[in-house]
């Protein structure tokens, strides 16, 4: 019984060891990415994209560069991706409570007068 109870323990040490998914190529990689969406996002700021599509282009270009970089960290440098469903879970429910947030604060900013900003 007590050789039981100590492979058992010893098995569940063997489930704890910090497993690397990505290896440092990833990494660099995920690094990469992140550098040119950071440049890529100076880029944008440099250029007027409200006369050329629409007025607040700029700052939906800036915010989806940003997410695309968020989402890479979340994924990668935080792995997400190879966690348990519960870690998808609450990781979902801090996007839905964000995008709650967002609504909030668009639907303040879109239901003021002109000259109250």
């Amino acid at each position: 019984m007590a050789n039981y109870l100590s492979e058992e323990h010893t098995e569940e040490h063997e489930h704890d060891e910090h497993e690397e998914h990505i290896g440092l190529p990833g990494y660099f990689g995920i690094f990469g990415i992140l550098v040119v969406g950071t440049i890529l996002t100076y880029v944008v700021a440099l250029q007027d994209l409200d006369g050329i599509l629409f007025p607040g282009a700029n700052t939906l270009v800036a915010l989806l560069i940003a997410f695309t970089k968020m989402t890479f960290v979340i994924l990668f440098f935080m792995h997400v991706l190879w966690s348990s469903r519960l870690i998808w879970l609450t990781v979902i429910a801090g996007f839905f409570w964000m995008a709650i947030m967002f609504a909030f604060t668009m639907q303040d900013y879109l239901t003021r007068s002109t000259g109250t900003f």
